[in-house]
């Protein structure tokens, strides 16, 4: 898989990639990040990519040519399964969302920035457009980190135990169950009986059971009618 990131900004995402599961990703040559700056397509000496926005108001506005000249360069060279914008007003990212991103082979992530990008970038280049959650940041870098995170760990190979990914939270629209490790008493608390018993049926069904009760109790939207 290749992710290419439009940013004006990208030593905000040198850290994410090159770390943990992410840095594994790229060395395994499972998937490939590259960190495009989208100030090489400004369209003059002093690299402006942002002007002020026609009918006044506060902030600036990421200008239409820089964007339009980068994603054609990109997509001269490759085709590509989505070319996506990271924006507040966007479809809400989700597992299932990632699940089917994971599968496809080439995507162009934009970072927006300032009061966001000209609209003409939305109306005749963007083909998805994603948002992590109802809140707004200083520009999309972080959430195109998340959303590409998301992405790449689940790509065969990339986990240690492919089947760690399957068992995540919100795979099967249920968060996940609680979790121990050892020592199985600490401080006189003790783990539930049943995940010492080596009794796979139960403990499976405990989980089951652990994750359905947690999911009631905070995360009820997700659970269909009659769960």
């Amino acid at each position: 898989m290749r992710i290419d990131i439009i940013t004006v900004h990208p030593p905000l995402l040198e850290s994410p990639f090159s770390h943990s599961i992410l840095k594994r990703a790229k060395e395994k040559g499972l998937a490939e990040v590259n960190l495009i700056n989208l100030r090489d397509y400004a369209i003059n000496k002093h690299k402006n990519v942002d002007d002020y926005a026609f009918g006044g108001g506060a902030g600036m506005v990421m200008m239409v040519e820089p964007i339009a000249l980068c994603i054609e360069d990109l997509k001269s060279k490759r085709d590509y399964d989505e070319v996506i914008y990271m924006s507040p007003d966007g479809e809400l990212f989700d597992q299932p969302m990632a699940n089917k991103l994971s599968l496809t082979k080439n995507l162009i992530i934009l970072c927006g920035h300032y009061k966001g990008v000209d609209e003409r970038v939305r109306e005749h280049f963007i083909t998805k457009e994603i948002s992590i959650g109802n809140y707004v940041l200083s520009g999309g870098e972080l959430a195109a980190a998340v959303v590409s995170d998301a992405i790449i760990r689940l790509l065969p190979g990339v986990l240690n135990d492919e089947t760690s990914a399957l068992s995540d939270s919100f795979q099967d629209n249920m968060v996940a169950p609680p979790v121990y490790s050892r020592p199985a008493e600490f401080r006189g608390w003790k783990i539930p009986d049943v995940l010492l018993s080596g009794h796979e049926a139960n403990i499976n069904q405990w989980r089951y059971d652990q994750s359905l009760k947690r999911t009631k109790e905070r995360r009820p939207g997700l659970l269909r009618d009659g769960e």
